[in-house]
């Protein structure tokens, strides 16, 4: 059998207490999801999620005893948080669903672990490993552990009309995990019930594509989904710009270190127009922080690689420099893309990352100035206030930011004599 007990999170003390907690007098607990699949691929394990065969309050029962903190954060879905020296541990309990509609389950808690894992969505998220760190496959994970085959549990169609965003999730998966061509059945079944995404909440499918922009490389993930067309059932705006610059920005960010960024990416696959982009916050109800991202990117000026170090200061002071970077990121990787066989690329990308640098380090002058400057020197408050101020600031920009305060207020001195 495949075990896990020489992996250093399964021999954590606070695990090895909680699952022989869960598994005295004719209980069980069992490791199960993420942490199993993970350890297996030779992955980071981070969250350790618990199934038990024990009912919700007898799990809080077990824990109140023993001394460990236990917070009931899904009780109508068997789930209990044990919290040992901070670190939290989900356990819930085994279930099978008695009603679904596509988008929330009814289910009944159960003793059953075949039943339990039947009912849960990919077979690389339906393997538990004992209290010993031996793994229980019920559902054929292992094979397709080895194989990185992304496959539903059973019958796909039938898992996609549980819960319609499994659609999303088959994607995420084959991004973070999957290897080769996506599964047949499960790109039909995905394929089939696509108009069904329209359905969900726009959080849900926001929080999928999300993660799946998130993934070391998604290319060939959204590639599937372009093929199958759930990409421009979830993302429209992607119809006619493509995913053509997906590619060459994963080996750009690769390159030079970047952290991968899904807001930069999602950028990499929409059209930069910014009435466009406010119509995408609001249907995927973005948060404000990653609409403000997008409008800022769309609403940039266009950059001039060959701009002096003058103008481009101008032009970011007057933009600001979050949109532009944006810019320079996705036109640096597109010139990256074509640098092999084009010398002419090669020295745009040098001349690119030169004011990328710039606009990533760029720290916005303050204006000397102030309205109080301006009524101070003998003009009432109103319109011409404002006016004498951005008259001023803009020639102060137009100098390269070098006026001082001094010099700024003789100046003004001279526009209301």
């Amino acid at each position: 059998m495949t075990g896990l007990a020489d992996q250093a999170w399964f021999r954590d003390p606070a695990l090895g207490r909680i699952l022989a907690l869960l598994s005295a007098d004719g209980g069980e607990g069992r490791v199960v999801g993420g942490a199993v699949r993970n350890s297996l691929m030779g992955l980071p394990v981070n969250d350790v999620d618990i199934a038990t065969t024990l009912r919700p309050e007898a799990v809080m029962e077990r824990a109140a005893a023993a001394g460990i903190k236990a917070v009931p954060t899904g009780l109508e879905h068997g789930t209990v948080t044990l919290v040992i020296d901070g670190k939290p541990f989900e356990v819930t309990t085994l279930r099978t669903d008695v009603e679904t509609d596509g988008r929330h389950a009814k289910v009944a808690f159960s003793t059953d672990w075949r039943a339990d894992a039947e009912r849960r969505d990919l077979t690389i998220n339906a393997l538990y490993a004992d209290a010993e760190g031996e793994v229980v496959d019920l559902v054929g994970g292992l094979a397709d552990i080895e194989t990185r085959n992304i496959r539903f549990i059973g019958d796909a169609a039938r898992r996609i009309a549980e819960d319609q965003l499994r659609i999303l999730r088959f994607f995420r998966f084959f991004a973070y995990y999957g290897s080769g061509r996506p599964d047949a059945e499960g790109l039909k079944a995905c394929s089939a019930a696509r108009s069904k995404l329209t359905t969900l909440s726009a959080e849900r499918v926001w929080s999928e594509l999300r993660k799946l922009l998130g993934a070391g490389d998604p290319g060939r993930a959204l590639l599937w989904m372009r093929q199958v067309a759930v990409l421009t059932e979830i993302l429209p705006e992607s119809e006619r710009w493509g995913i053509d610059a997906i590619p060459s920005l994963i080996t750009t960010e690769k390159a030079l270190g970047w952290t991968p960024d899904p807001l930069l990416r999602l950028a990499a696959i929409v059209p930069p127009d910014a009435a466009r982009m406010e119509a995408l916050a609001a249907r995927l109800k973005l948060s404000n922080a990653e609409a403000a991202y997008l409008k800022a990117w769309a609403m940039a000026a266009p950059v001039n690689d060959d701009m002096s170090s003058a103008a481009f200061e101008r032009l970011l002071y007057r933009n600001g420099a979050d949109g532009i970077t944006t810019r320079l990121k996705l036109a640096l990787a597109v010139a990256r893309g074509k640098a092999e066989s084009d010398f002419d690329e090669m020295a745009r990308s040098a001349r690119l990352i030169k004011l990328l640098d710039r606009a990533m380090e760029w720290k916005k002058p303050q204006f000397p100035l102030n309205g109080g400057d301006v009524i101070s020197a003998g003009i009432a408050s109103g319109p011409r206030v404002g006016e004498l101020l951005a008259g001023l600031e803009n020639q102060w920009v137009e100098e390269n930011f070098v006026s001082d305060r001094a010099a700024l207020l003789a100046r003004l001195q001279e526009r209301v004599q």
